[in-house]
């Protein structure tokens, strides 16, 4: 079975595109409330909630974090950029993993993999420390060799391969190439013992071919089925994901 974990990030940019002002994350007329969705897809049968909290906390907010933290029954994971202040907080939070991506504040959403081999240092600084806490790291990768030893030297237990550029070229002439390139990560990742993952851009559509990839534990998806949810409600969503993950 491949677990999903559900990104629940674009219910709180709904929220924050009309209340990015208000003096209250949720309550009154603050709406919608991330963590209400969470255990309501929780419920439905995500196996876990995955929320990213930016530098300029642009949807999920630090009382977000801490909510979930309080209230799922499933477990946490902590998508952060690989800095000082991240790190201190996730040491507090204790969240079940962390995921470590790359930021940019001029993009929409993470645009590519984690350069762990051009950031070596700060990678396995923040994978130590997590380890010590007992907190799992992951690292957002592209399908690349390198990268995906370097996280094994790094003692990271477990990695997520970048699936946009697949996503992208899905109805394009490079779709096999990109396709190809994960199917090689996937099972470079598990000779070298890392627990693989996958995630960003998996959709209703290309999930059956994601789905065949070998040795996948877990896919982190969200704007889909944030997506479909606003037509069909969470519960549908997930439920719907779930049944094409494992036919």
């Amino acid at each position: 079975m491949i677990l999903l974990g559900l990104n629940i990030d674009h219910c709180a940019t709904v929220r924050q595109a009309r209340y990015r002002t208000a003096a209250e994350s949720t309550g009154g007329a603050v709406e919608p409330d991330p963590v209400a969705l969470a255990l309501v897809a929780e419920r439905a049968g995500a196996d876990g909630i995955t929320a990213h909290l930016r530098e300029d906390r642009r949807h999920m907010l630090d009382r977000d974090i801490w909510r979930l933290r309080e209230s799922i029954a499933t477990r946490l994971n902590l998508e952060m950029a690989c800095t000082a202040e991240m790190v201190k907080l996730a040491l507090e939070l204790k969240p079940d993993s962390v995921c470590l991506v790359p930021e940019s504040r001029e993009e929409i959403t993470t645009e590519g993999g984690l350069d762990v081999v051009g950031n070596r240092e700060r990678v396995r600084d923040c994978v130590a420390a997590m380890n010590a806490a007992g907190i799992k790291t992951s690292l957002f990768i592209d399908p690349d060799e390198p990268q995906i030893e370097l996280a094994a030297e790094l003692k990271a237990p477990w990695i997520e391969l970048h699936t946009g550029a697949y996503a992208n070229a899905y109805f394009g002439p490079e779709r096999t190439r990109e396709f190809h390139r994960l199917r090689l990560g996937c099972a470079r990742g598990n000779e070298c013992g890392l627990v693989v993952n996958a995630g960003h851009g998996i959709n209703y559509v290309n999930i059956a071919e994601v789905r065949t990839l070998p040795h996948l534990h877990e896919l982190n998806i969200g704007h889909s089925i944030i997506s479909r949810a606003l037509f069909t409600g969470i519960e549908e969503a997930v439920g719907t994901m779930k049944s094409r993950m494992n036919p």
